[in-house]
């Protein structure tokens, strides 16, 4: 098996030609990588910047979902409340970071996760990164998100 020579070549995924689509972040997809499923591997945006901090699955009384995707579910919808706030939508999201107390109950929840995922968001996957941790600042919290969107000038 040969190894290319420099940096991969990227791709930028076509789009329809419309005023919205010419106002979307990017999907960047180096050329002959995989296509990846339920993220992108890069994104590229132009427009203001809305971000949040580390979010968790409490509700407004600050009471927390039991349950592993009770708590994504809450979180995604935390985010969706903020990014709303700031006059951002799921597709200018560009980045989310999760970090989880245990990835095996991640793995566990695939594809309850990507439904509750499609529910809140839609079928818009920006580049993620999923990392596990030791623990949360609240210690009842098993999911945590940090989202990063650009919206249109």
């Amino acid at each position: 098996m040969s190894t290319p020579k420099g940096p991969p070549a990227l791709a930028v995924l076509p789009v329809a030609k419309s005023k919205a689509a010419e106002d979307s972040p990017r999907i960047l997809q180096p050329s002959g990588w995989p296509m990846p499923r339920g993220y992108a591997n890069g994104m590229a945006a132009d427009g203001r910047l809305v971000v949040t901090g580390g979010i968790i699955g409490w509700d407004s009384e600050g009471r927390l979902a039991q349950d592993f995707v009770g708590q994504v579910r809450q979180t995604l919808s935390n985010i969706l409340a903020i990014l709303s706030e700031g006059g951002a939508r799921p597709q200018h999201l560009v980045r989310l970071t999760w970090y989880v107390v245990d990835i095996e109950e991640y793995l566990a929840n695939l594809k309850t996760l990507g439904q509750v995922y499609r529910e809140v968001f839609g079928a818009h996957y920006p580049a993620m990164a999923l990392v596990q941790v030791v623990r949360l600042v609240e210690k009842a919290a098993r999911v945590e998100i940090e989202a990063t969107a650009v919206v249109p000038r």
